[in-house]
C-alpha cells in the first residue's frame, strides 16, 4: 500500500522491533510506477575522471563491431565494459532524497511517498584496457601505397580510411588511434590514412641518405627545403617530407627547418629489408652485409632490431629470422601460445621485445611471465616455457 497512515508505519516498526528514537522522523513510502518494467534502464559505473568528462559536456563512446566484446572509450582512454550481477536489486527512484538530504532537511514526522521507476540487478563495470590497435595496421595494409605512379592504386577495390571511418572500426579513443597512427608511420593522402608500401618507402628513404652522402651534410642536420628542392622531381614533396618525419627528427634552426636522422631507425629498415628475402640468414654474414648497406657513418647493432628479429643462438653457426611483434596474436594468451609454439624456451633478454606490448598501465613483463609461463634453469640461465601443452 502506497498510502500508509503514520500509526501503519509506527505499527510495522514495532512488528520489526525497531526503536523509532534511533531512526530519522521522515519515512519513505515505496511502490512501483506503472513503467517500472525492468530492462530498459543500464547502470554503469563511471570512475570520477570519467564523471567529471560527463559533466563537462565531453562524450564517452561505446566502441565495437558486432562480433567483437564492447569496449567503451573517453578521447583518450579505452575501458572494457563487462556486466557486473548484484544480490541486492537497484531501484531508481527520481527525486529521491538520501538520508544527508532527509537530515539536513530537519522535517519531522513526515511520510514521502515515491514512486519507483525502474529497477536493475546489475550494471556496467568498466575496467581501463589497453587499446585493440591490431586492426589498425590489418586495414590500412590491405591496400599499401605504392606511390603516385603506381596503377593498383587506380584500379584498388580496396577500402580507404578517413579518421572518422576508423574512428567507427577501431576499439580505443581518439587520441589512441591518432598517436598509433603516428607510430606506424601511416600518412594522409587525398584525406585518407595510407602506409607505404615497404618497396616503396625504402626507395624514398635511399633517396634522401643518397642526397645526404653526396651533399656531405652531417645526419643531424638535414635540410627539408633542399631535400625538397633536390628530390621535388623524383617524387612528391609530401612523400619526400613524410620519410623525413618517419625518420627524423623535427627541429627549427634559425627560422630553417632541419630533420635529425634516427640511425637506429634507419639501420632497423635496412635490416629489414635484408632479412625478409630470406628464411634464415648466417648472424656472422648477416652483420656484415648489414653494415655494408647502412648509409656510411652509421653504425648497425643487433639492438636496433628488438621485435623484429631474432636471434638463434642454439644453431651452429648461429642464424638470425624475421619475427616482427605486430604479426602476433593482440590476445596475451595467444600471443604466449604463439611465442611458444616458434620457440619452448625463451630467456627473459629474448622474450621482453614480444611481449613488452602487453604491459598493461601498471603491469610489468615479470608479472606477465609469472602468469602465463614458467620458470626452470638451463645451463645456469633462467629460462621460461609454456605453463600448457602448446599443439
Amino acid at each position: 500500500a502506497a498510502m500508509r497512515s503514520r500509526a501503519e508505519v509506527d505499527a510495522t516498526l514495532q512488528t520489526a522491533k525497531l526503536n523509532p528514537a534511533e531512526l530519522l522522523p521522515a519515512v519513505q513510502c515505496l511502490s512501483f510506477g506503472p513503467q517500472a518494467g525492468g530492462g530498459e534502464c543500464c547502470l554503469l559505473q563511471l570512475e570520477p575522471g570519467l564523471c567529471a568528462e560527463l559533466e563537462a559536456g565531453r562524450s564517452l563512446v561505446i566502441r565495437g563491431e558486432k562480433d567483437e566484446h564492447a569496449v567503451l572509450c573517453s578521447k583518450d582512454k579505452t575501458y572494457d565494459m563487462k556486466i557486473a550481477d548484484t544480490s541486492n536489486m537497484l531501484l531508481f527512484v527520481p527525486g529521491c532524497k538520501t538520508p544527508e538530504e532527509l537530515n539536513a532537511d530537519g522535517a519531522s514526522c513526515n511520510i514521502i511517498y515515491s514512486q519507483i521507476a525502474g529497477f536493475s540487478k546489475n550494471y556496467w563495470e568498466l575496467r581501463r584496457c589497453r587499446p585493440k590497435l591490431k586492426k589498425l595496421r590489418k586495414l590500412l595494409m590491405e591496400d599499401p601505397y605504392e606511390g603516385p605512379d603506381s596503377r593498383k592504386d587506380q584500379t584498388s577495390t580496396f577500402s580507404k580510411y578517413t579518421t572518422e571511418d576508423l574512428l567507427s572500426l577501431i576499439q580505443a579513443s581518439e587520441e589512441e588511434i591518432l598517436h598509433q597512427l603516428e607510430v606506424i608511420d601511416a600518412c594522409k593522402i587525398e584525406g585518407y590514412w595510407r602506409i607505404l608500401d615497404f618497396d616503396y618507402e625504402m626507395k624514398l628513404l635511399n633517396h634522401v641518405t643518397q642526397l645526404i652522402d653526396s651533399e656531405s651534410w652531417p645526419f643531424s642536420k638535414v635540410p627539408l627545403r633542399v631535400c625538397l628542392e633536390e628530390l621535388g622531381s623524383l617524387e612528391p614533396r609530401e612523400m619526400i617530407e613524410h620519410i623525413l618525419l618517419s625518420y627524423g627528427r623535427k627541429y627549427v634552426d634559425d627560422g630553417e627547418i632541419f630533420f635529425e636522422m634516427r640511425e637506429d631507425k634507419i639501420c632497423r629498415a635496412i635490416a629489414q629489408m635484408l632479412l625478409q628475402n630470406a628464411v634464415k640468414f648466417n648472424l656472422s654474414e648477416f652483420e656484415e652485409v648489414w653494415q655494408q648497406s647502412v648509409p656510411e657513418g652509421m653504425t648497425t647493432r643487433l639492438d636496433q632490431l628488438q621485435g623484429l628479429a631474432l636471434v638463434d643462438k642454439s644453431s651452429r653457426p648461429e642464424t638470425i629470422f624475421l619475427l616482427k611483434v605486430e604479426d602476433l596474436p593482440e590476445d596475451n594468451q595467444e600471443r604466449f601460445n604463439s611465442l611458444f609454439g616458434i620457440r619452448q624456451k625463451w630467456t627473459e633478454v629474448d622474450i621482453t621485445p614480444y611481449i613488452q606490448d602487453l604491459c598493461g598501465e601498471k603491469q610489468t613483463v615479470g608479472a606477465l611471465l609469472t602468469k602465463y609461463a614458467r620458470s626452470s634453469m638451463l645451463n645456469g640461465v633462467k629460462v621460461y616455457n609454456s605453463r600448457r601443452p602448446i599443439s
